[in-house]
């Protein structure tokens, strides 16, 4: 019996030991991963990235260590893919969100990469196809920053944690917000001021997410007419360092108010508090483009065809086919013969403004396509999706590189715009842009997805990198039926990207 007892005691501790030496393993092994997960980071090993300006630990614009030197990422192409590798390269499993131009503060740094192209898959963001390190059209306002899904059993090394951003809020003060520029050369143009009440000091806007749209506003909200610039920096002056008032505005541009829009915080607690040239201005001027896109002309064009991968070698350069058009081109040898399922279409584009839309980017630096044998002048015009149910995308609609030119005009109007011979590029007033169905990169490889309803966008100027009078009629968002036999799209209503 005695024997027994002390049989029962020796398991007891054999198994209180296995325990415990178990317990210690598994910490040992979750400080392991840890310490891997950021050891890239700290020995700053070449493709490190960190994310910054953040408040938390999950959330920032992202820098990239490259060639002994940390630099940003620009927002062109930036979406859900990108932003699933950054997630997952810094240890967050569940993905997360991208941001565009600069939520998180302008780039501090030079643009190592832009027009990044990702499956979602890649190990690390440096795995992605991109147009090469340092080269980038970007100015500062265009950093690309991600909001990583926190797991709430994931462990995060943080200084200070603060898992959830605050909530945006609505102005819902009975007093007056009165607004006025200051600084600027001319009426049209300066930083932005706010106050409240009608008496009391002005105090300035934080730059932080300020853009086209929330300049429109001011403009719209003063009578001045249309916003041509939306400024981050201490152009017209700097804060006093000390009275920054609103932060995080958000506005969707059909405000008529600045007191309209959301707002991360009023008042001198604002993160941008003492930050005296990282404030908001605009510039304003009286006559602007206004893109329309035509919704009837894609529900009468759209087609499928299936095309071989010889035919498409042009438009692999740009990226205009799926992720696995790519990796069936490292794997197999006779990948030329292998066929793409296309939903081909036509995008026909009005210019219904008072100006002539122009790209964003100066003629010296338009890129020259030898496939194609023209210029390119912007690398985002338009954006092609196919959005299922829950509001994934299904398909990769990706048109990098753009000519613009006057193909069609209304009466009376000669056409001034035209790709050949290093024309001047842009779109007339009364002038239509068309990219007809027959030309290369016109259209969404779908030869992935499953047959079935979802829904189709086509987004002109979808990153507002040009200012137009409003961006409320850029988007064409359509029913697509996609069955074996054909493709039918209907029922397209005009609206934001």
């Amino acid at each position: 019996m005695k024997f027994i007892v002390n049989f029962y005691i020796f398991l007891i501790l054999i198994t209180s030991a296995m325990c415990n030496q178990q317990h210690t393993s598994d910490a040992r092994t979750q400080r392991q991963q840890l310490v891997r997960k950021h050891f890239k980071h700290l020995q700053k090993e070449e493709g490190a990235i960190r994310l910054v300006g953040g408040q938390s630990d999950n959330e920032g614009n992202i820098e990239i260590f490259h060639n002994g030197r940390w630099g940003n990422i620009c927002d062109d192409e930036w979406d859900k893919y990108e932003a699933e590798v950054i997630c997952r390269q810094l240890g967050f499993k569940k993905g997360g969100k991208a941001t565009h131009s600069g939520v998180f503060g302008n780039a501090r740094r030079k643009f190592w990469m832009d027009n990044l192209y990702c499956n979602g898959k890649e190990r690390e963001i440096s795995d992605c196809r991109f147009d090469g390190w340092g080269i980038s059209d970007c100015d500062h306002s265009e950093a690309a920053g991600v909001i990583c899904n926190i797991d709430k059993n994931e462990t995060i090394i943080v200084e200070k944690v603060v898992l959830k951003k605050p909530p945006k809020f609505m102005y819902q003060s009975k007093e007056q917000m009165e607004i006025r520029l200051i600084g600027g050369r001319v009426p049209e143009e300066g930083r932005v001021e706010v106050r409240f009440g009608g008496n009391g000091p002005f105090g300035d806007v934080c730059a932080d997410g300020w853009s086209l749209i929330e300049a429109n506003v001011i403009c719209k909200e003063l009578n001045l007419g249309y916003a041509n610039l939306a400024f981050q920096t201490d152009y017209f002056g700097g804060s006093n360092g000390t009275n920054v008032v609103i932060s995080g505005t958000e506005c969707l541009g059909n405000e008529t108010k600045l007191s309209q829009c959301k707002f991360d915080g009023f008042g001198r607690h604002t993160k941008c508090h003492g930050n005296n040239n990282h404030v908001a201005g605009v510039s304003c001027i009286r006559t602007m483009p206004d893109l329309v896109i035509d919704a009837t002309e894609l529900e009468v064009t759209t087609h499928l065809e299936d095309r071989p991968l010889y035919f498409l070698t042009c438009a692999m350069e740009e990226n205009c086919v799926a992720s696995q058009a790519y990796e069936i081109q490292k794997e197999n040898p006779n990948w030329h013969i292998e066929t793409r399922r296309l939903l081909k279409f036509t995008a026909k584009v009005l210019n219904n403004g008072t100006d002539d839309f122009r790209p964003h980017i100066p003629k010296n630096l338009w890129e020259f396509h030898l496939c194609h044998m023209h210029y390119h002048s912007m690398e985002v015009f338009a954006t092609f999706d196919i959005i299922n149910e829950q509001g994934e995308k299904m398909a990769e609609g990706h048109k990098a590189s753009f000519c613009l030119e006057d193909n069609l005009c209304k009466d009376d109007i000669q056409p001034r715009y035209a790709c050949a011979n290093y024309g001047d590029q842009g779109i007339s007033v009364g002038c239509y842009d068309i990219y007809k169905y027959n030309i290369d990169c016109q259209w969404i490889d779908i030869t992935e997805i499953e047959f079935g309803e979802y829904t189709f966008k086509v987004s002109i100027n979808p990153e507002h990198k040009v200012p137009e009078m409003t961006y409320e009629n850029n988007a064409a968002t359509c029913n697509l039926l996609y069955t074996q036999q054909f493709a039918k799209v209907y029922g397209c209503k005009v609206g934001r990207p």
